[in-house]
């Protein structure tokens, strides 16, 4: 099958030229601003299906909107037209298209265009009245709200909030590009005359801000957002992707001392803690039980063993472990237990706690696993 795509160094035509490539899709025309005018003629001859996504957002002039939004649809249908090629046309519209300000103006000229050269060739045209989309490799300071707010959050650059109570409607642009692909396999979501994206976030602005501020201080709090909430996921991965390519990194605390270190590298408020033990050879560590926390340990890296002993009993049980098996080992509460290195080398131990650790409540108590 052979695609085009118009607009395809634009936001979303970057994002699904690159889906389409990962999906095998291989004969793709990309068209843009600085392809050369011939080319339309020879992609238009041949091709079997048209992502129209070329358009004008911020011209300098306001008489470009009708230029860019309505003109270059005109000239792509004429093209289509003359090689009497009916194959689908999906059209990106936007929300503003029921507005009465020029772009909005223009995107309805676009979408008019459109279903009427449908109605005269009998070619299935898809339109989408896309509300605001956000992800990677959006252009900040353009017309993307989220963009601008993540790009300068991360470089540390101050925003601007007229309003925090506006209400965003909002797509993520997997889920375009996932509906596009969709269309391209007859699949379109249709409501009425035009086509939707079927997830879409409702979410205030403010809060958005707020969610992008909790992101950069989750480095300093070694924590990571609720990836349940499928919008703070897709926003974070967002912001992730405007950081500063100098700061992709960043320091832990590591707590030193003669037996090794420990390190904490999550935390999450409601899935527990992960940090990261090293303990040097011959080394013990533990000695201790719990009431309620518990813990799951993985040696990475060296040999070693777990001993446990149930506080009410003598009985002493031990696991061998080692980085030649990834056996991940649980502490139930109850059980004062100790790990020991009885390798030559560092041994490592990736270890998770159901709960961060609070200082106030450590829930901690010292008792040797082995009695003297």
């Amino acid at each position: 099958m052979k695609i085009l795509v118009t607009g395809a160094k634009g936001f979303i035509g970057k994002n699904l030229i690159a889906e389409l490539n990962n999906r095998k899709y291989t004969d793709i025309f990309e068209y843009d601003t600085e392809t050369a005018p011939v080319l339309l003629d020879q992609y238009c001859k041949q091709v079997d299906f048209v992502f129209h996504l070329a358009g004008v957002n911020r011209p300098k002039e306001q008489s470009e909107y009708m230029e860019g939004n309505f003109g270059f649809t005109s000239t792509l249908l004429d093209t289509l037209k003359k090689y009497q090629n009916t194959c689908p046309v999906m059209l990106s519209s936007s929300i503003q298209a029921v507005l009465d300000n020029p772009y909005g103006k223009s995107k309805k000229a676009g979408e008019d265009l459109l279903f009427k050269y449908s109605k005269d060739t009998g070619a299935k045209v898809l339109v989408y009245r896309f509300p605001n989309v956000f992800g990677k490799w959006c252009r900040p300071n353009y017309n993307s709200a989220v963009a601008t707010f993540c790009h300068n959050i991360a470089h540390d650059m101050p925003i601007t909030v007229n309003d925090a109570s506006v209400v965003m409607n909002l797509v993520y642009i997997d889920d375009v590009v996932n509906e596009l692909i969709n269309a391209l396999e007859g699949n379109e979501n249709s409501v009425d005359e035009f086509c939707e994206v079927p997830v879409v976030h409702i979410i205030i602005l403010g809060e958005i801000v707020d969610l992008l501020n909790s992101f950069k201080k989750s480095r300093d709090e070694r924590s990571v957002p609720d990836m349940s909430d499928a919008f703070t996921k897709k926003l974070y991965s967002t912001y992730l992707s405007y950081l500063p390519e100098n700061k992709f990194s960043y320091n832990l605390k590591m707590n030193v001392d003669q037996r090794g270190s420990f390190t904490e590298f999550i935390k999450t408020p409601d899935r527990g803690q992960i940090s990261v033990n090293v303990s040097k050879p011959g080394i013990t560590k533990g000695n201790h039980w719990h009431h309620t926390k518990n813990e799951k340990f993985l040696v990475v890296s060296g040999k070693g063993v777990i001993r446990f002993r149930k506080i009410d009993s003598d009985k002493v049980i031990e696991y061998y472990v080692g980085e030649d098996k990834m056996e991940v080992v649980d502490i139930p509460p109850g059980y004062t237990h100790n790990i020991e290195n009885l390798g030559d080398t560092d041994m490592v131990t990736i270890m998770w706690a159901n709960e961060s650790f609070d200082p106030d409540k450590p829930d901690t108590y010292f008792e040797p696993v082995v009695q003297s």
